[in-house]
């Protein structure tokens, strides 16, 4: 879903450089040679999601394809998040769009129905050998490359600065054991409702600690795909998780973070913190930007920061693509310095490490260091069915926060199991 992609996710381009070709006849930048071929009646469609593209994208990327292909049109439709699954699989089906933004998450059930070109061989030449292994992760199905990673973003700590000044805290805490000793700081300032607001049910928290912890919600026994929630790490990530739900008093042990929207919980000035993306914090008009402050959350250690839930987009090509040729140069040029350099400067997490420099803004910047050592959920198909409601994952953090962990641990794994491995 768009809020788990960008924050919060959710999420805007990288591009190889495909300059326009000169009257010389020589070969573009990006591979194509315009002089050589003209375009006339192809159309390219490409559908990306609502509130993706940062400012001046979308015009740059058109622009620059008008250049490297003469005569053809590049047609991008905007699409809402809200039940774009089955519409992008009957367009994948019809062969009716030729590039499409995906969800991360979502990328390995398109591809596993066949519905994604593989890309594998265009790899280097669309800039692949620079996208950070970790992000590029997700595109990747049985070795084979079958889309692009273009935007990322995750949760990072966002604390309101006059509570935590009043607290005597002025300076964000490095380990975990520091950010303990100041939520119970911020805990002693009157009026403070929640020293951390955390639901009971905020998993990508928890996968974040997990993943720091070398453990992993699902791994492949064989065959077969086997839950690892009852596992020594995933045992010991809830450890951490669970002390820091110990500071949330009003926040409830059996929903998640939109059940109220924290946003709305944090806006309204007696919470000390709360662990969100971006979209979550507060509009100027309800909490001022200048109250609120960001870091990534602190790791056992000073030198790294607790991992993190990677969200965000790739871009692929349609297997049932009338262009492809156009859709490869489409991506080169969406995914080049220039317009992924876009993305960073929009406040997201660019495709290559090389352009984090380009990042603006207090959260995305917040948001940087953790991102190094991120993860996203199992490459599998059959994800989704785990995310569905009732989410396992949930009902496990509500039932070990209340009993017995190796009881809801157990009962978790099952159905996890049980979900994966079902037949697509």
């Amino acid at each position: 879903m768009k809020r788990q992609l960008i924050a919060a996710v959710g999420v805007a381009a990288m591009v190889v450089g495909l300059a326009a070709c000169g009257s010389d006849g020589k070969k573009s930048e990006g591979g194509s040679s315009s002089a050589a071929k003209n375009y006339d009646g192809k159309t390219l469609t490409v559908w990306l999601m609502d509130g993706s593209a940062p400012k001046g994208w979308e015009d740059g990327v058109k622009a620059d394809f008008a250049a490297a292909y003469p005569g053809a049109k590049l047609e991008i439709q905007t699409q809402k998040w809200n039940g774009i699954g089955q519409k992008v699989t009957a367009a994948l089906s019809e062969g009716s769009v030729d590039v499409l933004e995906i969800g991360n998450t979502q990328t390995a059930g398109y591809a596993a129905t066949g519905g994604l070109l593989d890309i594998t061989k265009d790899k280097a030449e669309l800039g692949g050998a620079d996208w950070a292994a970790n992000l590029s992760e997700s595109s990747i199905i049985d070795g084979k490359q079958y889309a692009a990673p273009w935007y990322f973003t995750n949760r990072v700590v966002t604390y309101n600065k006059d509570i935590w000044t009043k607290a005597g805290v002025t300076t964000p805490p490095k380990t975990l054991e520091e950010f303990y000793t100041d939520l119970d700081k911020v805990k002693a300032v009157p009026g403070v409702n929640d020293a951390l607001y955390m639901p009971g049910q905020e998993w990508y928290v928890y996968f974040g600690l997990l993943t720091s912890e070398g453990g992993k919600l699902a791994k492949k026994d064989g065959d077969k795909w086997v839950g690892g929630l009852s596992s020594p790490e995933a045992q010991k990530a809830f450890e951490t998780y669970k002390k820091l739900q110990s500071h949330s008093t009003s926040a409830p042990k059996d929903k998640d973070e939109a059940t109220p929207q924290q946003k709305d919980v944090f806006a309204k000035g007696d919470i000390g913190t709360i662990i969100g993306l971006g979209w979550e914090v507060p509009k100027p008009e309800e909490l001022a930007a200048d109250k609120i402050g960001y870091f990534p959350l602190p790791g056992a250690t000073a030198d790294k920061p607790s991992s993190v839930f990677l969200g965000g987009s790739n871009l692929a090509i349609a297997q049932q693509s009338k262009n492809p040729e156009l859709a490869k140069g489409f991506l080169k040029i969406a995914l080049n310095d220039k317009n992924e350099g876009l993305v960073a400067s929009s406040g997201l997490i660019p495709n290559k490490v090389s352009l984090n420099s380009k990042v603006t803004g207090d959260f995305a910047k917040a948001a940087l260091p953790a991102s190094a050592n991120g993860a996203t959920t199992p490459n599998v198909p059959t994800w989704t069915n785990v995310e569905n409601e009732p989410n396992p994952i949930k009902d496990f953090l509500t039932s070990a926060l209340n009993g017995d962990y190796a009881a809801a641990a157990k009962k978790a794994d099952d159905e996890i199991a049980k979900r994966l491995n079902q037949k697509q």
